[in-house]
């Protein structure tokens, strides 16, 4: 298992070895030891999954305040997603920016987003499943979200506006100059 920084280090990349032969193949998609010693020493203690029928789902940007923030180890287990993780810390200095990665089952690849960041994807592949590992409980007293098409954030989405599928929470989501100090 590979763990590679992105362009916001906090922000990491996880790559799976494969181990193929006539049969398929098999990998450890989950190593708390390998992870700890690239700085991932999150307990994680939930597992989520979801599913997206059409291409151009919109899911995000989700994150929760403390005490319920989350950090999260998202992977692909059918289709593809552009996956985005927005730095909302607000002393940090790659705050506003983004990490975006494509992940899909395929490849295997997964993304660490720690928390003090709002994540969402985009479906890239009709009947999208993503599943992703939390180290907080969800909590709807903590629950926010973040505009998916902030034009001050700049995110280079798949879709455009009229395209993309989003929640009804998504659609009216603030803006990043509105969101205040949240982190």
């Amino acid at each position: 298992m590979q763990v590679i920084d992105t362009e916001i280090p906090a922000v990491k990349r996880v790559i799976p070895k494969r181990h193929g032969d006539d049969r398929g193949w098999f990998s450890e998609v989950f190593r708390a030891d390998v992870l700890a010693k690239a700085g991932i020493a999150n307990g994680f203690i939930q597992d989520n999954q979801s599913f997206s029928a059409p291409a151009g789902t919109v899911r995000g940007l989700h994150f929760q305040t403390a005490p319920a923030a989350q950090a999260k180890l998202i992977r692909v287990l059918a289709g593809a997603i552009l996956d985005v993780a927005v730095d909302i810390r607000s002393d940090s200095p790659s705050y506003g920016r983004f990490v975006s990665v494509r992940l899909d089952a395929e490849g295997g690849e997964q993304l660490f987003v720690p928390a003090g960041f709002a994540h969402g994807f985009c479906t890239l592949e009709p009947n999208t499943m993503v599943a992703y590992k939390v180290d907080a409980y969800y909590s709807p007293e903590n629950d926010r979200n973040l505009r998916w098409n902030d034009p001050a954030i700049g995110i280079d989405w798949p879709v455009t506006e009229a395209e993309a599928i989003l929640s009804g929470k998504d659609k009216t989501a603030p803006l990043l100059a509105d969101l205040g100090r949240v982190f």
